[in-house]
């Protein structure tokens, strides 16, 4: 399949770093990670301020950083704790889970816990605001599972990769499964057919919410501009949603502090943190 290319309904599984497509680059701005845009950046900024302040329909990709930009831990900031001597892929595979079913929910509980004792920032809180002020007027698309842009107030988030602080059964449901009445226990269970909960998030592997899917890849087929905001572009499919846009006529822009995979699918590029850029971006 080439780059760009809508993606299958079927088997839309979750995978790191595919080849990088052969497509020219744009001209990207400046490196300014820890700094306000300057005059040059300014004048993107506002130039894509207008775009958005006159489309129908924007959507908005976001991605690991713009968590990380709250405080949530990442896969690396574990590397001087207990966890660090687990391969995070173990963690967030249902062959992990199987293999070792105690281990791997005690790691979510304590990344549950690390996401419990943060807030949403600057960047989570504009884009909340500007969707309730502009109502049916922005989809909000997230690779991330913590629940954050929840908090924040954002409406109708579409979570690609499931929410960490929901359950869901490991095995079908019976009839007898209800997550109501679990036994306890690390993870618990269902006290008459012994089947497991586990974390309801997706697992490399395995495949999107066909529902949550389809709707994203609606969203930025439709929309006049695409925001990617705080993503490495590694993750597919998700990844892959940038480029559905482009083909589809959306103007495509990527925040992020550093160069992305998914610059060349971007018409600009602004570079810097989402918790700094969204609120002047997103601004009246």
């Amino acid at each position: 399949m080439r780059p760009g290319a809508a993606l299958p309904h079927n088997g839309l599984l979750f995978f790191l770093r595919p080849p990088m497509p052969d497509e020219p680059s744009p001209t990207s701005l400046p490196s300014a990670a820890a700094e306000l845009p300057g005059q040059g950046e300014l004048h993107e900024l506002h130039e894509l301020h207008e775009r958005i302040a006159h489309a129908a329909h924007i959507a908005v990709l976001t991605g690991a950083g713009v968590s990380a930009e709250s405080g949530v831990p990442t896969f690396r900031d574990d590397k001087n704790s207990y966890w660090a001597q687990f391969n995070p892929q173990d963690m967030a595979s249902e062959a992990g889970f199987r293999a070792h079913p105690q281990r791997v929910w005690q790691w979510y509980t304590h990344r549950r816990e690390a996401v419990a004792a943060v807030q949403p920032n600057a960047g989570h809180h504009a884009l909340a605001q500007w969707a309730l002020q502009h109502p049916c007027r922005m989809t909000l698309v997230t690779q991330n599972v913590d629940g954050l842009h929840q908090r924040a107030g954002s409406p109708g988030v579409l979570c690609l990769h499931g929410e960490l602080m929901r359950d869901r059964w490991l095995e079908r449901p019976r009839a007898c499964c209800d997550l109501a009445g679990l036994n306890p226990g690390e993870p618990p269970q269902c006290p008459v057919c012994g089947n497991l909960v586990r974390p309801g998030v997706v697992w490399f592997g395995e495949s999107l919410p066909m529902g949550v899917w389809q709707a994203a890849e609606a969203a930025v087929q439709r929309c006049e501009v695409l925001l990617v905001v705080g993503t490495s572009g590694a993750v597919y499919p998700a990844a892959g949603l940038a480029r559905i846009a482009r083909r589809a006529g959306a103007h495509v822009a990527v925040i992020n502090p550093a160069p992305s995979e998914l610059d060349d699918a971007a018409h600009q590029c602004l570079r810097g943190p989402s918790a700094q850029i969204l609120p002047a971006l997103l601004a009246g």
